[in-house]
């Protein structure tokens, strides 16, 4: 059964990505580890309830979550992948593969080596094609280039990039039609207006930062995205997890990669007291909302089993009554600035 998903197109000339797609870190074993069986059976589920965009990168599992996925999508014509460069995997015969390392419990015997140079890219994207096994992906993103990031290196890197050819050799493979659309894929604002001086993106996969729980990028990007054809695609929609669970079920919720501060967890709960109250889990608000804002192209959760696949699906799809939205601006919950769904509807109409 498939849910039938909406398209939008990326960019000015990219592809047409589902608005619901798929984000691949947890098929790289994100906190934990998801079995090879699994691991398909999430992919099955996803393309069966009518995902069509998939999202991975050669940091997710130092390869695996590519590898999986290319093994469960290889071949499909309607399938649009995008995955990222700026990591290099190099080898790592000592590396102790049955715990936690940078997040992932991955068995793969690899670490991730910075690297955004015009060689760099060229040979990430290369790679990437090996362990994906296709001739051609579609979407290529330069991966968590920025100063938060990187800290005191956030210029050496930055240097690889711009004066290193980093951006010369994406912009190569897009003339080339070796991809089809190149963007960056990050977790800050910053960066993402820094670099749009520079080059010319076709899309922007920002995490975190334009969600319900915090729209800090309504102000300088969301307008310039909109003003200059550039996509943008909302990966992290629920704030590393605590979006998707509450704070009222759960002793210890995620956000941002590590443990949410005080703070963030009394805005969520206040954010699921409303949500409550119309009857709608703060789940469903949280994948629905952003897509209201007209640069954005799609929403792109973590799935790690076909239950979350099919409850992602569903909450997408819920009903949310005008009510709902009314009264998260009432309470000061989202940025006035930033459009509802039912708002985004109208104007189509």
């Amino acid at each position: 059964m498939s849910a039938n998903l909406s398209t939008r197109a990326l960019g000015q000339n990219g592809p047409r990505v589902t608005t619901l797609g798929f984000g691949g870190a947890p098929l790289g074993n994100l906190y934990k580890q998801v079995s090879e069986t699994e691991g398909r059976d999430t992919l099955d589920a996803a393309v069966r309830l009518g995902i069509r965009y998939f999202d991975t990168a050669p940091y997710y599992g130092f390869g695996l979550s590519e590898r999986r996925l290319g093994d469960a999508l290889r071949g499909r014509s309607d399938i649009v992948i995008s995955t990222k460069a700026g990591r290099l995997l190099t080898p790592a015969p000592d590396a102790d593969t049955s715990c936690e390392r940078f997040g992932f419990v991955s068995p793969m015997p690899f670490e991730p080596l910075f690297d955004y140079s015009y060689d760099g890219i060229l040979r990430s994207h290369e790679h990437s094609l090996q362990r994906l096994g296709v001739d051609r992906i579609d979407i290529l993103l330069v991966h968590d280039i920025g100063r938060t990031t990187h800290g005191e290196t956030h210029s050496q890197r930055l240097a690889q990039l711009v004066d290193g050819g980093g951006i010369r050799a994406l912009c190569q493979l897009r003339e080339g039609k070796s991809v089809l659309a190149v963007g960056l894929g990050v977790n800050e604002v910053a960066i993402c207006l820094e670099l749009m001086d520079r080059a010319r993106f076709d899309v922007l996969l920002l995490a975190g930062r334009y969600t319900l729980l915090e729209q800090t990028a309504i102000e300088g990007l969301m307008p310039r995205c909109e003003a200059e054809g550039v996509s943008v695609v909302i990966g992290g929609p629920f704030n590393s997890g605590i979006l998707a669970t509450g704070v009222s079920r759960i002793a210890n919720p995620r956000y941002n990669y590590d443990s949410a501060p005080a703070s963030v967890r009394a805005r969520v709960n206040r954010l699921e007291a409303v949500c409550s109250a119309h009857g709608v889990s703060i789940a469903a608000a949280a994948l629905q909302f952003p897509l209201a804002h007209p640069a954005v192209a799609s929403v792109i959760p973590g799935f790690a089993s076909p239950a979350e696949v099919r409850a992602g699906v569903a909450n997408f799809q819920t009903a949310i009554p005008d009510a709902l939205w009314l009264d998260l601006r009432q309470e000061q919950l989202i940025d006035v600035r930033a459009p509802v769904p039912r708002q985004a509807e109208a104007a189509v109409q």
